[in-house]
């Protein structure tokens, strides 16, 4: 005699489903509060002021001087640019596997590889003017707090 497999109702698939992704987060973040702020990942994020027609430009020069230049940074993870219209302003979110790594570069390396940026953004946008072409209006850090998890994990 076979049995028939059991089978759950999908409300419960998916009690279980979510309250895995909530044990697996807790012990993410308990496992991070025993850690010095330093340790801990943070996300740098940068203000410029990007005007309307000028947004290709800029990323064109952040593809040829900032993006590799990250990439070779101790702790660098990743960024993220966003461009907003209505303030004409860019956004960069750059996020670093701890504050001490990121805090650890140079202030003369940092100044060295913005110079290049704005060359190769006054070459882009066929400028002669020695104007930043893309100033900064804010800076600052953010530290995680949560992650927010929208994607069904439903079978």
């Amino acid at each position: 005699m076979t049995r028939e497999p059991l089978r759950l109702p999908q409300a419960v698939v998916r009690a279980l489903c979510w309250s895995f992704v909530l044990v697996v987060t807790l012990a993410l973040a308990v496992g991070s509060l025993g850690e010095p702020a330093e340790a801990a990942a943070i996300t740098e994020y940068l203000r410029l002021e990007v005007p309307a027609g000028m947004e290709q430009a800029w990323l064109a020069a952040e593809r040829a001087t900032w993006e590799p230049w990250l990439r070779a940074q101790p702790g660098f993870l990743g960024r993220e640019l966003f461009w907003d219209s209505t303030h004409q302003e860019g956004l960069l979110l750059i996020h670093w596997a701890s504050r001490d790594q990121w805090q650890a570069i140079p202030e003369a390396r940092i100044a060295q590889v913005q110079r290049q940026f704005e060359t190769q953004a006054r070459r882009v946008l066929h400028q002669t003017s020695l104007r930043t072409p893309f100033p900064l209006r804010q800076s600052g850090e953010f530290q995680p707090m949560q992650t927010l998890m929208t994607r069904d994990l439903s079978p």
